[in-house]
Order: structure tokens, then C-alpha cells, then sequence
């Protein structure tokens, strides 16, 4: 981790785009991609519809309820759901409808 990013806070690399953002403590995938103006597939936001549902190629995460909408086998091959996960360490996600705003 550099110095450009802070405390606990994480690098996420989404492909096949290319985007990053910084996950920040404490917030979903999700909204940290929000606030860096990346817009990756949501619905309900709360771990129940999928909607959301890609791949994490490396890295390891956390989620903010006991047990997100995944099945056991899902969470086995690396699945999760950006709405209620939060970096534990540097990422990098297989989202390919993730795009940017800017």
C-alpha cells in the first residue's frame, strides 16, 4: 500500500475496464466505487437481490451482514456482492458492466 491512499483503505481494480478506486474503511465495494464515480450493476443494496453479484480475482473481503445472498458453493469460487462487502485488503474484481461517470 502507498502513501496516496489512507489507513485501512484499499485499491480496487475492476476488469476488464481498467477502473480503480480506493475502497475507504467501513463502506461497501459499492459506494466507494460511487464516490469514485464508477457505476457498477445494483438494485437492492442490501445482499438479497444479486444484482450486483461479480468475481474477486484477488484480495480478500468482508461483509457487513452474517450471510449475504450467496450460496456456499458461490462464495467457494471467489463470487460476492459488492452492495455489503468491504475491503479487507487490495482487490481485484471481474465487474464487466462496471463503467465510469467522469
Amino acid at each position: 500500500m502507498d502513501d496516496q491512499h489512507p489507513k485501512n483503505a484499499y485499491k480496487v481494480l475492476i476488469e476488464p475496464s481498467g477502473l480503480e478506486f480506493i475502497a475507504k474503511p467501513a463502506l461497501s465495494l459499492l459506494t466507494s466505487a460511487q464516490h469514485a464515480y464508477i457505476r457498477m450493476p445494483s438494485s437492492c443494496r442490501n445482499g438479497t437481490c444479486r444484482t450486483c453479484l461479480c468475481l474477486l480475482k484477488s484480495g480478500q473481503i468482508s461483509y457487513q451482514i452474517d450471510w449475504p445472498g450467496l450460496t456456499r458453493e458461490e462464495k467457494a469460487e471467489g463470487y460476492l456482492l459488492p452492495c455489503v462487502a468491504v475491503a479487507e485488503s487490495d482487490l481485484v474484481l471481474d465487474v464487466p458492466d462496471a463503467i465510469s461517470l467522469k
